[in-house]
């Protein structure tokens, strides 16, 4: 049963709508039954279900490149925390000092400079502009 309130020229109604079917109803208005016909027949009443709280979705893993293996003795420059490759600063065989920036990574709206913690020569570059990265990828293997 469903009840309604209106106001009519100032008049008030409480109507309650008993029973349905098809094109038929009955209804009561300020405590008189009456018999109505429809226009065409009333929908079917939707019922919302209970709404339960649900798993959280996995999160789906983010693909990337896979990297390639270190040479023999190689060692990595790792991304201190996730983010995207904005830009790199050196190429394959180039020497690099301690300190210095040989890859910018942006990570909350804010770009970092990953600097060499140690000298070596360049012997691969593990990840690409634009690329997504997580944290303690190894973005420049030294040798």
């Amino acid at each position: 049963m469903k009840e309604y309130k209106y106001k009519i020229n100032g008049n008030e109604y409480n109507v309650a709508v008993e029973e349905l079917d098809g094109n038929k109803a009955s209804v009561t208005v300020n405590g008189k039954t009456y018999q109505v016909e429809l226009d065409r027949p009333a929908k079917p009443a939707v019922t919302k279900p209970v709404a339960r709280p649900a798993a959280a979705p996995a999160a789906a893993p983010v693909a990337a490149a896979p990297a390639p293996r270190p040479a023999a003795g190689g060692a990595g420059i790792k991304a201190p925390l996730p983010g995207v490759i904005l830009d790199i600063k050196v190429k394959v065989g180039d020497t690099v000092t301690k300190g210095q920036t040989v890859a910018i990574l942006e990570a909350m709206k804010m770009e970092n400079n990953i600097n060499a913690d140690r000298e070596g020569q360049v012997v691969a570059i593990n990840v690409e502009k634009g690329q997504s990265i997580a944290e303690g990828t190894d973005i420049i293997t030294l040798g």
